[in-house]
């Protein structure tokens, strides 16, 4: 597999925040629910670019956008944390 078709899981991104993120799961239903989907949209688009759901350019750019801006939420929040 090549390594831009990773996953994006928030604690390979920031592996600093992973303490962070791993209490705020458990803590806080608001950031485990937007991790939830952050999870469910990097899954399609993984799935997508390895070729096992194949979508249209346009829905997987609409995803990674999405998938971006859950990452920056997600982030806000393990940094204040």
């Amino acid at each position: 597999m090549q390594s831009d078709l990773l996953s994006h899981a928030l604690h390979r991104e920031f592996p600093n925040l992973a303490d962070a993120i791993g209490r705020l799961r458990h803590s806080d239903a608001h950031f485990a629910h937007l991790l939830e989907q952050h999870d469910a949209v990097d899954a399609d688009i993984t799935k997508s670019e390895t070729g096992v759901a194949p979508m249209s350019d346009h829905s997987l750019e609409a995803l990674k956008k999405q998938r971006l801006h859950l990452k920056d939420q997600l982030y806000r929040m393990a940094v204040a944390a």
